[in-house]
């Protein structure tokens, strides 16, 4: 299935942001860097997440520039220029020639000319919108074209009065997903739940956790992601307790669980899926007891993922689950509402339940407005994933919970009456795990 979306998604966005934008001003937005592995080698090239959301195009070495109402079109590129020479080397490029045509822009030039032609664009204009902070040495390149500028003042050149950030109007934009955007999430989440029951019915005791990541690396090219969308989790036993554990080299013990955090990228969008299962295919006593209480948590925390609501009440809403639950088994003591309250839970649950997700698995957009939680719209889509981390050194409790580590993880959008659970194909009931490992 093909889900790449078309041009005319990319120049809405051009469009939508440039009447955001105020009058006579520009947006200047560069490509991502090359990034060095070792010595000669670099690491695979991804684009800058708000570069291709305006453009759709994955070269390196490129700036794209937008000046709304200019009379001789808006969407300029920079980029590089097609040279057999080269290409034989590091492959093949559009070139500004066919950028028009390709790539919808109204002028394109070779990126080695923009120390010429850029600070005419910018002269005369009152704002400068752009990413500041984000790469230092775009922001000293966008200072030197300004100071060129200045220099020509006593010959009539007037200079940018401002800049302003344009994270602000951009990450906004992105925060909320058109029809297009969502029909490809959709489609990596079918990828990703496949992985996940994939590594399910594969895994074995004895087994290396990274042989178990290479099972889902495969599954995601087998049906056309090319890339995870960040490094996968596969915590077996202990290494489950460890939020953000990726050395996946330990041996998969039976009697352990393991922890998987995985999901593919497709066409730059990302889904994120957590799930936690037994190696040997069936949960001890202990292992069922905090997982479905980690379940209970994340059916409630759905419950309340709706237009109206706030971005904190499905976090509220597992705390108070995963509360009442670890008092009940013994974990912890005390009155549920003042553990609630001084966060004591947090030894156990460090985390928050959620995080925008997009075209980066961690996705942009502001979490409060105003100072008050930002309220849940249609198109806005978050994770929802509750977890229960009993440290292997935690003397504090019976020796029978230490060092289980559950994580489930669901992406869910916003829909116009409720939401959406996009990852809905991975099994997550006890029997439903059970079953599909038999």
């Amino acid at each position: 299935m093909s889900v790449t979306l078309e041009p005319q998604e990319y120049a809405r966005r051009r469009q939508q942001l440039m009447a955001a934008m105020s009058p006579n001003s520009i947006a200047i937005i560069p490509s991502a860097p090359l990034t060095t592995r070792n010595r000669d080698v670099e690491h695979p090239f991804r684009q800058d997440s708000d570069f291709y959301y305006l453009s759709g195009f994955s070269e390196e070495h490129a700036v794209l520039v937008l000046l709304p109402g200019r009379e001789h079109g808006e969407y300029v590129l920079f980029c590089q220029e097609k040279i057999k020479e080269q290409e034989i080397w590091t492959g093949r490029r559009v070139g500004p020639e066919a950028a028009p045509e390709v790539l919808g822009a109204d002028d394109a030039f070779p990126v080695t000319d923009i120390d010429d032609i850029l600070p005419g664009l910018l002269e005369g204009k009152d704002r400068i919108y752009a990413c500041l902070g984000v790469r230092q040495d775009f922001d000293h390149q966008l200072m030197m074209w300004v100071n060129h500028i200045k220099t020509q003042v006593r010959n009539g050149a007037t200079p940018p009065r401002e800049f302003c950030a344009l994270d602000h109007l951009l990450h906004e934009m992105r925060l909320v997903k058109s029809d297009a955007e969502l029909t490809v999430m959709r489609e990596a989440a079918i990828i990703s739940a496949d992985a996940h029951k994939r590594a399910m019915t594969m895994v074995k005791p004895g087994m290396m956790e990274y042989q178990l990541e290479a099972e889902i690396l495969r599954t995601f090219m087998d049906a056309g992601s090319r890339w995870p969308a960040y490094p996968s989790i596969v915590g077996s036993g202990e290494n489950g307790c460890i939020l953000h554990y990726t050395q996946n080299n330990a041996v998969i013990k039976d009697g352990d669980l393991i922890l998987i955090d995985a999901g593919c990228e497709l066409d730059y969008y990302a889904a994120d899926i957590t799930r936690t299962f037994p190696a040997n295919g069936k949960f001890s006593e202990p292992q069922k007891a905090l997982y479905q209480l980690v379940l209970d948590a994340q059916l409630a925390a759905i419950e309340q993922v709706k237009p109206g609501n706030h971005w904190n009440q499905p976090h509220e809403a597992a705390v108070k689950v995963l509360v009442d639950g670890l008092l009940a088994l013994g974990l912890m003591q005390g009155d549920a509402a003042e553990i609630i309250e001084q966060e004591s839970y947090r030894q156990f649950y460090m985390h928050k339940t959620g995080h925008w997700l997009g075209m980066d698995v961690h996705d942009v957009g502001e979490y409060r407005v105003d100072g008050e939680w930002r309220v849940l719209e249609p198109g806005m889509v978050l994770t929802i994933e509750p977890g229960l981390y009993i440290s292997p050194d935690d003397e504090s409790v019976d020796e029978q919970w230490r060092g289980i580590g559950i994580r489930i993880e669901d992406d869910v959008a916003v829909t116009a009456d409720g939401c959406e659970v996009l990852t809905v194909d991975v099994p997550k009931a006890i029997d439903a795990i059970e079953d599909l490992m038999a």
